[in-house]
């Protein structure tokens, strides 16, 4: 049963049509895997007794001809997406013990396709966080480990519980989230592919909102086509979610060549790093000569206002999710603290003192004090400024090039707690936050292997509503890396 966790989504649909095996058979095979995984701590909630019933319905669709696309495909799901009548936390012991009424919109369109939910997979406390530290119910491991070191890694953040279950073959794919990196950098650290869509393409409806303007699901999973056939039913205009983009969707999978004849693949020169790590700077060269041999020509570009990106993210965002998170004060749903004698004012203070961890509180501060008043002028409407500033440095670039590439993430996969100072760690996001203050599409592929033997990626930035571009340049560098490394 083992082989059937190691098929990709395409193979898996295509065994599933020929009658190769069951999804019943599929589903088992990946229980059997979490199982043997549990270490990992991928999963906050594992959901069996349903994905054994989905499972016993794609089966029927299967065999009457009413299968969805995605029928009998087991996915698992963020637990930032709320789920009908299963537990949702967004990594936070607020909310520990909250049962949706309703089923998010991304969510419900891939059980609508047949999907299979195995479960709820764990992440940073509220989406903050770049390597799964900060969650409430412990941190996710990486299946992978360093040449000749038996150290724990992280699986990078926020998705981080999605990435480690995808890349050991718990999982076939995998929504995440995406605000300043979090389906990009983990996927590059763990050897998958992860898509984070042009903003509005996927409804935010039903996702626990971290910052509003920048949140946007996409999927993880082990191959770019996967990604494709998951991202073409997670798409679409939903009206419950006022930044919905009311936009064709199209057949992104039946759109893949990996032919970029014709095709301007810009390098943007801000992204040359002082001290870049010498593995990246060979990696993104050879990225570069793939994307040539795939017919693409190579353009020098500048974007000027990169480096104030990661400021004006760790302002933006922070007053966002300030505001955001007020409403989990345990008046209404979730955790309620109430000290003897106390008024609501006090119970108020002791709910969010024990139900928040240290990562949310101090984003709470910070975006607290960005808004306040006397501050709200000179932070955030500066912050909102440099990002537009920043988005026009990429509408300007569009006009000498198609898409772009860089690295990922400065590094490999790293130990826990190497980076304990909070500055280290937000540095992690510096190539993948400007493409999300400016709401373009933007994709890691799995592209080489560091010195210590661990997964490095390479980021395929488009124009917005071009997924098909990136897309394609990401099945190029797939099909010329033959990334075929698998996590011990």
């Amino acid at each position: 049963m083992s082989a059937l966790t190691d098929l990709t989504i395409a193979g898996m649909k295509a065994g599933l049509a020929a009658r190769e095996f069951s999804a019943s058979e599929l589903t088992a095979a990946h229980l059997t895997a979490m199982e043997t995984a549990r270490h990992l701590n991928a999963f906050i909630l594992e959901t069996p007794e349903i994905a054994q019933n989905q499972a016993a319905a794609a089966d029927i669709a299967l065999a009457n001809g009413s299968a969805g696309p995605l029928a009998g495909i087991p996915l698992g799901i963020k637990d930032l997406f709320c789920t009908q009548g299963v537990q949702t936390t967004a990594g936070s012991k607020i909310l520990e013990g909250f049962i949706p009424q309703y089923e998010s919109t991304v969510s419900g369109k891939l059980l609508g396709a047949g999907a299979v939910m195995l479960g709820k997979l764990n992440l940073d406390e509220f989406a903050m966080g770049s390597s799964n530290e900060t969650s409430a119910y412990g941190r996710v491991l990486s299946p992978w480990k360093a040449r000749n070191s038996n150290a724990d890694l992280v699986p990078g953040g926020s998705s981080g519980g999605s990435a480690s279950a995808v890349s050991a073959r718990l999982v076939a794919g995998a929504t995440g989230t995406d605000t300043g990196g979090s389906i990009r950098q983990p996927a590059a650290f763990v050897g998958i592919s992860g898509i984070k869509p042009t903003y509005g393409r996927c409804s935010r409806w039903g996702v626990v909102a971290f910052a509003s303007s920048l949140d946007q699901p996409g999927p993880m999973a082990r191959t770019v086509e996967d990604c494709a056939l998951l991202l073409t039913t997670m798409c679409g205009y939903d009206a419950k979610d006022s930044t919905s983009l009311n936009v064709p969707v199209p057949d992104f999978a039946a759109l893949l060549t990996g032919d970029l004849r014709g095709k301007r693949v810009g390098v943007p020169r801000e992204y040359r790093l002082d001290g870049m790590d010498e593995t990246i700077a060979k990696l993104w060269e050879q990225g570069l000569s793939w994307l040539k041999d795939a017919g693409a020509e190579i353009v020098e570009v500048s974007l000027p206002h990169t480096k104030y990106a990661l400021p004006a993210y760790y302002i933006i965002a922070p007053a966002e999710a300030s505001s955001n998170l007020a409403r989990y004060d345990g008046v209404r749903y979730g955790l309620r603290v109430t000290p003897p004698g106390a008024n609501l004012a006090d119970m108020y203070a002791a709910t969010r003192a024990a139900g928040f961890g240290p990562e949310v509180k101090r984003r709470i501060m910070i975006g607290t004090y960005v808004l306040s008043a006397g501050y709200y002028d000179a932070y955030y409407t500066q912050a909102q400024k440099v990002r537009a500033l920043i988005a026009r440095d990429f509408d300007r670039a569009w006009a000498h090039c198609d898409l772009l590439l860089t690295p990922t993430a400065p590094s490999a996969a790293f130990e826990f707690g190497a980076k304990a100072d909070p500055l280290e760690m937000y540095l992690n996001d510096v190539f993948t936050v400007p493409s999300s203050l400016a709401g373009l599409p933007a994709m890691s592929v799995p592209a080489g292997l560091s010195p210590e033997g661990l997964p490095l990626g390479l980021h395929i930035i488009g124009k917005p509503l071009d997924e098909p571009t990136v897309l394609n340049a990401g099945l190029a560098i797939e099909r010329a890396a033959n990334f075929t490394a698998k996590p011990q």
